[in-house]
């Protein structure tokens, strides 16, 4: 039972790292939507995206049906108790993707710059309270005996929590600045780069701070596994500079990918074998081990996920291959 419990848990994780990857480029598009200075180019950024982004969110619906069936507790106080942080995530996923859809109806300034700053809200507000999110479970949330979170939402907008907010959105703010040198040609494949290398300072000032202060005010101690992964992703992410300061785009934009996925593999070892970490009482935490569903489920799932992961890998490798070539900026 506990190599099941075990097993959902790094399938959960897989899934959220797959998320991460793949539609942390989408919403690091989206936050350089400000910076875009003409309209050819905002309109280039959308297309370089457009055949992906849907499918990108699968990985996390996907994500959170298994967080159900797995650990149905967890599941409970998650999307309970962060109610309004969760709609307000779905409401900034709402606009990207109505903004997708509807900016090119209609050929007016107002409607296309109306569209245009919904895309990018709505790229930004979900990438912070991601971070948001990880940084409070980091933490610790405050329940009561049956799980119940007991704190309000202003809780959730502790300093720490915010820190890794700005961790997130610089994370992928990084992410998808390579993605556009890689996915444009012409002079904003260079301006690109440039924006990846500011990223770059960014993500690595705050990502050190909230390292320093999450090992400092850490309630589980100091693990090893997490702070390998830690040095890895800094690795990582060393790479990422110095791929994108040779204009070597596809390297540095897999680079960030593994930076990504070491940093997502660093929370999951820290909280292991919790999930949700109770701050004023440990032993109310919710962990793998004691909140998962029975046997039968776990199994039966796991036959379900062995048919269905090959067949989503193999979708998501598919639709990459078919529209892998440069998207071109035209001229207004």
């Amino acid at each position: 039972m506990e190599a099941l419990q075990i097993i959902w848990f790094l399938l959960i994780g897989v899934l959220l790292i797959g998320y991460a990857i793949l539609d942390g480029f989408d919403l690091g598009v989206g936050f350089w939507h400000f910076f875009a200075k003409k309209k050819n180019e905002r309109t280039a950024f959308i297309h370089s995206i457009e055949p992906f982004w849907d499918g990108n969110e699968v990985w996390l619906l996907t994500g959170g049906g298994a967080l159900f069936a797995a650990f149905p507790p967890v599941y409970a106080t998650v999307f309970s108790g962060l109610y309004l942080a969760m709609m307000l995530v779905l409401l900034g996923l709402i606009f990207r993707a109505t903004a997708i859809e509807f900016r090119n109806k209609v050929d007016h300034p107002g409607w296309v710059k109306a569209w245009d700053f919904a895309f990018a809200i709505g790229s930004v507000l979900p990438s912070i309270l991601y971070g948001v999110a990880i940084g409070n479970v980091l933490q610790g949330l405050e329940l009561n005996a049956i799980g119940d979170y007991t704190a309000g939402f202003v809780a959730l907008l502790n300093p720490f929590a915010l820190l890794c907010g700005l961790v997130g959105l610089a994370m992928f703010a990084l992410h998808g600045a390579l993605y556009l040198s890689m996915k444009l040609d012409a002079e904003i494949a260079n301006d690109a780069r440039k924006w990846a290398a500011k990223a770059w300072y960014v993500f690595l000032a705050l990502f050190m701070i909230a390292v320093i202060l999450g090992l400092k005010n850490c309630i589980y101690g100091i693990k090893a596994v997490p702070v390998a992964l830690i040095i890895l992703a800094l690795v990582s992410n060393v790479l990422v500079f110095m791929f994108n300061k040779k204009a070597q785009s596809k390297a540095a934009f897999l680079s960030s990918c593994f930076t990504i996925a070491f940093v997502m593999l660093a929370v999951a070892g820290a909280l292991f074998p919790n999930m949700v970490p109770c701050s004023n009482d440990p032993e109310w935490s919710l962990t793998v081990f004691n909140s998962s569903s029975s046997q039968l489920t776990l199994i039966s799932m796991l036959v379900i996920a062995l048919i269905g992961m090959p067949l989503v890998l193999g979708y998501t490798w598919f639709i990459h291959r078919v529209f892998k070539d440069k998207v071109k900026v035209h001229e207004d």
